[in-house]
């Protein structure tokens, strides 16, 4: 695993991450890897997106009625 160092951190933003690590019950190190773990989404695809390409990729195609597929599997 990589290491970096973060220098001249305000202040506030310090007493935020500290108020936060402990709310949760965690170190300031495990907070703040926590909260850029989260950033991950940032950089991936957006839900938009996402669904725009699950949309197109199932345009055209016959979707069966869900509902009365369950109706069909109840009656059996």
């Amino acid at each position: 695993m990589k290491a970096f160092t973060i220098r001249n951190i305000p202040d506030d933003l310090y007493r935020i991450i500290a108020r936060m690590a402990q709310r949760n019950r965690r170190s300031i190190q495990q907070q703040v890897l926590s909260i850029l773990d989260r950033a991950r989404v940032l950089d991936s695809e957006s839900p938009v997106k996402r669904a725009m390409t699950i949309r197109q990729n199932l345009a055209g195609r016959e979707l069966g009625d869900t509902v009365d597929e369950v109706r069909k599997e109840r009656m059996r």
